[in-house]
């Protein structure tokens, strides 16, 4: 009798899938809401037909998912730029690596106060992600503005502390980048990811006093464990987010607030 539980078990054991889509077929992905989960949806039926059972888990953070690819619940993700993936893995000690660029966020300056730049007062507030890779590119974007100067004007991880010109006397709050747009109606000016921005229902094509161009360097990639670019559920899937089929997608159904980078 324990013979046959034991053989029983070992029958179940082999045919559950693992975590991370060890049967071969699943292949889970990490995303925010927009407009990755919903880039993913599109290719979803795709990648079915290919073959592969894509499962896609939700965050509404920067951090887990990372985490989680690292320590292998999860295959890859789809959510980050490679400057903050670079500072995630020098603080959090991890080496994950970019897999494939798919497209541009770009990075926007909104008000509920103001309609334009040159009207925020003196002492305005602003609030800016507090990651030091968005943070850094929201200084930069408001340098581009002409709002502040930075003692390098080129370092994607300027901080606070590198401000060396600040004629408006503006006065910055760090919070983390899915809390924004929650405190436009407190602030003068806040710097926004577009994923969270358009979550928000703003347009960054019409509400952003300023936004970055299509020369934007923060492009976002898939990402993974070293190695794991030549799976096959994973080369799919990256052929899948850079197709013509794609490409078109996001342009018509974004219009302009996130761009392709292929």
């Amino acid at each position: 009798m324990r013979r046959l539980i034991f053989l029983a078990a070992l029958a179940l054991a082999a045919c559950s899938p693992g975590k991370g889509g060890s049967d071969g077929k699943t292949l889970s992905v990490a995303a925010t809401a927009v407009p990755h989960a919903e880039i993913l949806e599109a290719i979803k039926p795709q990648l079915a037909k290919e073959g592969v059972d894509l499962q896609i888990r939700v965050f509404n953070d920067y951090v887990q998912p990372n985490l989680q690819v690292d320590q292998k619940q999860i295959d890859v993700n789809y959510f980050e730029t490679k400057p903050y993936l670079d500072e995630f893995n020098a603080s959090r000690g991890t080496h994950l690596v970019p897999y494939a660029g798919i497209h541009v966020e770009p990075l926007g300056g909104y008000s509920k106060r103001w309609k334009a730049l040159a009207a925020l007062p003196q002492g305005a507030t602003v609030a800016i992600p507090n990651e030091a890779s968005n943070g850094g590119r929201a200084l930069l974007l408001l340098q581009k503005a002409g709002l502040i100067t930075l003692r390098k004007p080129e370092d994607s991880l300027a901080t606070l502390r590198d401000i060396v010109a600040n004629p408006k006397g503006l006065q910055f709050k760090e919070l983390e980048s899915a809390t924004l747009p929650r405190v436009l109606d407190q602030v003068d000016l806040a710097l926004i990811n577009t994923n969270y921005a358009l979550d928000a229902k703003l347009n960054p094509v019409r509400d952003a006093l300023v936004i970055e161009d299509k020369n934007s360097p923060y492009v976002n990639f898939v990402v993974g464990r070293p190695g794991g670019e030549t799976d096959p559920r994973v080369v799919k899937l990256i052929a899948a987010l850079r197709s013509p089929a794609t490409r078109a997608f996001i342009v018509a159904h974004y219009k302009g607030a996130v761009l392709p980078a292929f």
